[in-house]
């Protein structure tokens, strides 16, 4: 008699229904069973391995360590109970795991890519996705699962998401020094004398200067132009078109070899952080939180 009798494949089939949608009646519907009846043959597969499969409270259901192990077994081959005994009893040889990123271009270009070879080499096993696109676009495809988490500084306030910080971000006022020259800007009443470049109407990086100021200075431009991203309000403003605010990282080259020069120094611009998000209760949360270590040990650039 065998020592371990092997998983019968219509309890594999129902694991993985529940593995996929990490809802019990959502699972049951889907493999044809009575809610009731697809609870015992889980209890029951459970029993039968030695382990709990599922982490499940009041508000969500989660896989166990044990259960993420024993899904690559079962989609493998259900039939082959001792695999899935061996998955589940652990290995020494982690298993290969993907995860997709959202940033936007100029984060991921200038930091996420550069990290891509050095964190894969620390975690063989661990696959890094990269998917490009403007913060509402991001949040919505992070909402969906198309994305399993989403390094962005906006400031996300949904009870749904769990997050981790990253870097601390600074910001700065600055022109070209030629933009300078044409026309001084000491405050609120030579702004008239510029145009202020900035990304979004609904998002202006502008807001981290303005909130610094007085509530009662108006800061009048001869013109806003709206450009998209922060790489292309650095290159206007290399050109001398206007003034902007833009995350120090991302211009701090620029400032030491005096292509730009900081505007009203004396104030002070409030600090905003990166931030790796994530849904609550995905699968994968300890990798989530290990990878968000890891990237912090990353200098932002």
């Amino acid at each position: 008699m065998e020592r371990h009798p092997p998983p019968d494949p219509e309890s594999l089939r129902c694991f993985l229904a529940a593995a996929h949608h990490l809802n019990f009646r959502t699972a049951a519907g889907e493999v044809a069973l009575s809610p009731a009846a697809f609870s015992d043959r889980i209890k029951r597969l459970e029993e039968l391995l030695g382990a709990r499969l599922f982490a499940r409270t009041t508000r969500r259901m989660a896989l166990t360590p044990a259960g993420r192990r024993l899904v690559p077994a079962a989609e493998a081959a259900l039939a082959a109970g001792r695999a899935c005994h061996r998955a589940v009893a652990g290995s020494d040889r982690p298993l290969p795991f993907a995860l997709t990123l959202g940033t936007r271009f100029e984060l991921g270009l200038s930091w996420l890519v550069p990290a891509l070879g050095p964190l894969r080499e620390q975690r063989p096993e661990r696959t890094l996705n990269l998917y490009f696109g403007d913060t509402p676009d991001l949040v919505l495809r992070l909402r969906r699962g198309d994305l399993d988490a989403l390094v962005t500084s906006a400031r996300l306030a949904e009870a749904a998401l769990a997050f981790a910080p990253l870097h601390e971000e600074a910001y700065v006022f600055c022109a070209s020094p030629e933009a300078v020259a044409r026309c001084a800007l000491r405050g609120p009443a030579d702004a008239v004398g510029h145009a202020l470049l900035d990304t979004a109407p609904d998002l202006p990086l502008f807001r981290y200067f303005r909130d610094a100021r007085p509530a009662a200075e108006a800061w009048r431009f001869a013109r806003v132009e709206h450009l998209g991203t922060i790489a292309a309000v650095r290159a206007r403003l290399l050109e001398g078109a206007g003034v902007a605010v833009l995350p120090r990282y991302f211009v701090a080259p620029d400032l030491a070899r005096g292509e730009l020069v900081t505007l009203c120094p004396a104030t002070a611009l409030p600090t905003d952080s990166f931030r790796l998000w994530w849904r609550e209760g995905h699968p994968l949360t300890d990798e989530l939180g290990a990878l968000a270590a890891a990237l912090r040990a990353r200098p932002l650039r």
